[in-house]
């Protein structure tokens, strides 16, 4: 986002539209990955009444998806269902992409935005800034890249372009 811009904050329905898309994406890798390593028995892994096994399927799913999204929140700002609604995570004192330690309290944070009946969650329709509980405990923001807003200086800085080439 260009210095000096006003941010545009990413409100509810397009967090929810990324949740979904992150839901089904890293969902189909797991799926994928699973019966790349274990061929075809590996949806009845989860139909089996072996409950230690299941448990530890479920504690590799949900690391994996821990390092996963606060890996692409530190090296890229967004998740996949994030990059493909516009939107970045910010650190609110910096302006940049949280660093490690910020963005894993902030998907460990999730767990008190869901806790009280996802009310953390819906906080985002209310809060000035569009900001959930986890983005507030971690200090962070959801932001939108919206070059239509951008003046043309703006819009040449973020582009990298020399102005005096622009039109």
């Amino acid at each position: 986002m260009p210095q000096g811009q006003v941010p545009l904050y990413a409100g509810f329905w397009r967090r929810v539209a990324a949740f979904l898309i992150d839901s089904f994406v890293f969902g189909l890798v797991w799926m994928v990955g699973l019966q790349l390593l274990l061929g075809p028995q590996a949806l009845m892994l989860y139909e089996a009444s072996d409950l230690p096994l299941q448990n530890r399927l479920l504690a590799l799913e949900n690391l994996l998806l821990f390092l996963a999204t606060v890996g692409f929140w530190v090296l890229a700002g967004a998740t996949p269902g994030k990059f493909l609604t516009g939107c970045e995570i910010r650190c609110v004192a910096t302006g940049r992409r949280p660093g490690p330690l910020r963005a894993a309290l902030r998907y460990v944070a999730y767990l008190l935005s869901i806790l009280p009946l996802g009310l953390g969650f819906f906080w985002i329709v209310w809060d000035r800034r569009k900001q959930g509980w986890h983005d507030k405990i971690a200090g962070t923001v959801v932001v939108v890249d919206d070059v239509s807003a951008m003046t043309l200086e703006q819009l040449c800085a973020y582009l990298g372009v020399d102005r005096s080439l622009a039109p």
